[in-house]
Order: C-alpha cells, then sequence, then structure tokens
C-alpha cells in the first residue's frame, strides 16, 4: 500500500504539500495540485482516517526553540528552516534561549501558552530532555543533536555525527605531523567522556579519542580550555590555552567561531597561522570560506538539516508516524590554515 512519502517521491513534491493537497488546503498551485492528485489516483493512495491528527482547534504556528545566543552556526540553520516552513504555508515563532538555560522549560511554556502545533529544537541539553521532555506530547524534531537514545516517540532528530567528524578533523592535524594538539571550546563537563552525549563533548571526545588512537598524549589541564561558542570567548580561551601550554603546534575548535576568535589571537600574540600555528574548526559556516587564512573545517549540511527537520514536523503533525532519527553526511573543507609544524 503506497504511503504520503511514495506519493511525495513519485510527484517529485515534498511530504509537506502532498499533505496540503490531501487536506484540500487552498495554499497549493494548481500544477502541483493536479500532478499530486494524478500521482495519488495511479497509486489507489488511501489516507488512513484513523491515523490522520489534524489539529483544528489549536494554533496553526510551529515554534522554534534556539539554544545558544549569539550562535551563528544555529542561525543559518534557523535562517533555512524559516525558509521552509514559510514554503509550506505555516508560520513559526522562535524563541532563543542561553547556552547554560533549560530550552525544553521554555519549550513548555511555549506549549503552556502558545499552543504550538509542534516544536523544533536547534540544540540542546540530553539531559534536559530526559528530565523533562516526557512532559510534551505534540510532534517535536531536534536538530544538531541525536536524540534516539532517550527514547521518546514523538521526537525525531537530524544531526552530524559529531564524534567521528571530530576525529576526522583532528586527523588532518596528525596527518600534517602535529603531535603536540590543543582542544577549544565547550565547558568544563565535556571532558566526561562517554557518558555524555551533548554535541561539545561528543566533539571533544572524537578529538581526543584519535589522539590516544594514534600515541599522542593529552594533558586535560594544559591542552584543553573551555569556552562558549563565540568569536569573542574563542580569542580569549585560544590566549589562555597557548599561555598554559606554549609548545602547541596544532588547534581543534570544536565551533568555527571559537576558530575565527583563535586565529585573531594567535595573530594578536605574534603567531601566524600555519606557519607557527595550525587550527582546525567544526560546521562550515559561512565566514570560514573569508577568514584570513580560509579556515579548514568540518562543513555540516545546514540545507539538509533544516528540510529534513521540518518536513518531518509537518507530516507528523498531520498523520501518526513514528519519530525517525538520521545522521546527515558532513564534508571536510581543505582550508588555508593547516600546514605542518616548524621544526
Amino acid at each position: 500500500m503506497a504511503t504520503i512519502q511514495d506519493i511525495a517521491r513519485f510527484s517529485g513534491y515534498s511530504i509537506g504539500t502532498v499533505s496540503r493537497v490531501i487536506n484540500n488546503r487552498a495554499d497549493v498551485s494548481d500544477e502541483a495540485r493536479a500532478k499530486i492528485e494524478e500521482v495519488i489516483k495511479e497509486q489507489n493512495y488511501q489516507p488512513n482516517s484513523s491515523a490522520r491528527k489534524l489539529r483544528q482547534s489549536i494554533s496553526s504556528e510551529i515554534t522554534i526553540v534556539v539554544r545558544g545566543n549569539g550562535n551563528i552556526f544555529l542561525q543559518s540553520v534557523l535562517e533555512i528552516i524559516q525558509r521552509c516552513i514559510l514554503e509550506h504555508g505555516e508560520t513559526a515563532n522562535v524563541q532563543f534561549v542561553g547556552e547554560l538555560e533549560d530550552e525544553v522549560s521554555v519549550a513548555l511554556q511555549a506549549v503552556r501558552q502558545l499552543k504550538p502545533r509542534g516544536i523544533i529544537f536547534l540544540g540542546g541539553s540530553m539531559d534536559h530532555f530526559r528530565e523533562e521532555f516526557a512532559e510534551i506530547t505534540i510532534p517535536c524534531v531536534l536538530i544538531t543533536a541525536d536524540a534516539e537514545g532517550l527514547g521518546f516517540g514523538n521526537l525525531s532528530s537530524f544531526t552530524t555525527n559529531d564524534r567521528e567528524a571530530a576525529a576526522h578533523a583532528v586527523s588532518t592535524l596528525i596527518w600534517h605531523g602535529h603531535r603536540r594538539i590543543g582542544i577549544l571550546g565547550g565547558f568544563p563537563e565535556s571532558l566526561r567522556g562517554v557518558w555524555s552525549d551533548d554535541v561539545p563533548a561528543l566533539r571533544v571526545l572524537g578529538a581526543i579519542e584519535v589522539m590516544e588512537k594514534n600515541g599522542i598524549p593529552f594533558d586535560p589541564e594544559r591542552d584543553y580550555e573551555p569556552c562558549s561558542p563565540l568569536a569573542e570567548e574563542g580569542y580569549q580561551a585560544a590566549k589562555r590555552l597557548l599561555l598554559k601550554n606554549p609548545d602547541l603546534t596544532g588547534i581543534f575548535a570544536i565551533k568555527d567561531s571559537i576558530a575565527l576568535g583563535a586565529i585573531r589571537a594567535f595573530r594578536d600574540m605574534g603567531l601566524r597561522v600555519p606557519k607557527d600555528i595550525s587550527v582546525v574548526g567544526f560546521d562550515g559556516v559561512l565566514y570560514s570560506k573569508y577568514s584570513v587564512p580560509r579556515l579548514t573545517t568540518i562543513q555540516q549540511d545546514v540545507v539538509a538539516l533544516a528540510r529534513k527537520g521540518v518536513e518531518d514536523l509537518l507530516m507528523r503533525i498531520s498523520y501518526d508516524s513514528s519519530a525517525v532519527h538520521e545522521q546527515i553526511p558532513y564534508r571536510f573543507v581543505n582550508g588555508e590554515s593547516v600546514a605542518r609544524p616548524r621544526d
């Protein structure tokens, strides 16, 4: 029996557009409606009326909860999410929370006051979800963090394999001959080890694991400096790290914004990147293409993360469907900020 996903695939339109045609919404072009109705007839598609969850009695808005003020990567994902939501004829409100604030508590408040049809979380603390998310029963999506291990039937997730990608980034430094490598970003608890499943911890863990695998010593006290994901914080953290351990030749920053701040800090300290010290980032934000030197980094697929998250949420708002969890492939960007260490 054909599914709504089949109709979307055969017609060439998104699941959200197919859903609007099935529900006789007006905000669909005549061309799209004709094509989708033709495919529905060809596939003998019959919507399961008992499974439909059209919520006509509540607000049409979707709530987006963004964790981390000033996070340029999440802002780029947010722009695409908002554009996708508009393309589907929906509306959204955005709630910003600080890096150390409780995003699930903010979402619970939004559920009570705004009555959204669904929620998109951009970033999040797994501890907050474990402790409070069970109170939220509407469809939700977590983007940039993996919620599969949480086991909530109404919470999908789309993310990058942060642990693997961080190992890839640090492997680049190792391949170039670096044996004294430092890590910037995250919080002190990011060193808790394998029992932490937050994104900063996974990136730090992936970096440490690949160093250990290659016999490179790592001293958390001398080779790691936590900081928030802001360029100015990365600037100060880079200075602190190099003052603790001036022998470092390569730096892995868990976010591009931190890496860009570090590059400026090293220049102000009289060091040249990459001649004197190499830097690798993570995220692939637009600004990294225009830094001097261009940043070597891990580029996340922001378009796929945003679009898959929106389409999954819109489908589950209208139809009973299980939560899905998907890792979106990343791409390594070989910039100009890594070279062999000086003798």
